[in-house]
């Protein structure tokens, strides 16, 4: 039996160590640049500010059981977390949801200034792609298909897509599925392109390609949901952010359009199907299936 909490924590503890040597200022010698200093410092106060990792332990965890060295594969799961902190940063700049706090810490533009929060993002963003272009580790082939792939889910037609849909939403009352619509963009794509470069890492054939990114599909939309009911639920010490923002906005949200009874069925719903969607991995998928379990019953 698979102690999902103990494997969840083995991995934050790799991708954290990991994080530290690509974020020093060793990392960067030779290049010569007077704001480096300082970029460094902003992007790492966001990029090592806790969080789950589930994106950078999806690239390792499919690699591994798609028969690859999880570790080679670093790099490409280095590049989807460093997009999405990156997208953090600017939700939080007043432009967008202007939220002052981000996992019980004040936001980078609290920090560092607006301007300078905001090229942290742009540096991280950038920085991402050099990552995955650059892994050692993995053939052109590889860093070509991982590097397109990420582009894809991070660009206007994935993530971004999905943020303007989002703030579209903010301004009219949105049906169910424009609500999913915005949430298999904004949130699933990156959680799903995550998986995917595990793939292409350990070099996976189609079939196991298509179910990784089903897995995916599910467990980011029960993620939002499961957000939108801790809204309601939760208070802000848990979550380590602002909660009963989207009611005061009068956003519509699963909760606001099911009722938290329907929206808990359906988060549960779709981590079935997600855990079915395992099958192809045998008993290799103990792990993801847990996992999925654990993101259904999260407190923050």
């Amino acid at each position: 039996m698979i102690d999902v909490d103990r494997k969840i924590r083995e991995y934050a503890e790799y991708i954290n160590e990991k994080i530290d040597e690509y974020i020093s200022s060793e990392k960067f010698s030779g290049r010569e640049s007077c704001g480096l200093d300082v970029m460094l410092e902003a992007m790492a106060y966001s990029l090592k500010n806790g969080g789950k990792r589930i994106r950078p332990l999806l690239t390792l965890e499919f690699c591994r059981i798609c028969g690859g060295d999880y570790e080679k594969a670093f790099p490409f799961a280095l590049g989807a977390e460093m997009i999405h902190t990156y997208s953090l940063i600017h939700d939080d700049l007043p432009c967008m949801d202007d939220d002052d706090m981000r996992r019980g810490k004040p936001s980078s533009h609290k920090v560092f200034g607006e301007a300078n929060a905001l090229l942290a993002g742009d540096a991280l963003l950038t920085y991402a792609f050099e990552t995955v272009l650059s892994a050692p580790d993995m053939s052109g082939e590889k860093k070509a298909a991982a590097g397109l792939a990420l582009a894809k889910a991070a660009g206007c037609s994935g993530m971004i897509a999905g943020q303007v849909m989002d703030l579209a939403n903010e301004e009219k009352a949105a049906a169910l599925e424009e609500i999913r619509a915005t949430d298999r963009l904004k949130t699933g794509e990156m959680i799903k392109v995550s998986a995917l470069m595990g793939c292409i890492a350990a070099g996976a054939d189609e079939e196991r390609i298509k179910a990784a990114e089903k897995y995916c599909e599910c467990v980011g939309l029960a993620f939002q949901i499961v957000d939108d009911i801790l809204d309601v639920t939760s208070d802000a010490e848990t979550l380590g952010k602002p909660i009963g923002s989207d009611a005061q906005n009068g956003k519509s949200t699963y909760v606001s359009l099911l009722g938290l009874e329907k929206s808990a069925e359906l988060a549960n719903n779709l981590t079935v199907e997600a855990k079915s969607a395992l099958d192809i991995f045998g008993d290799e998928g103990e792990f993801l299936s847990k996992l999925a379990d654990k993101l259904l019953e999260r407190e923050n």
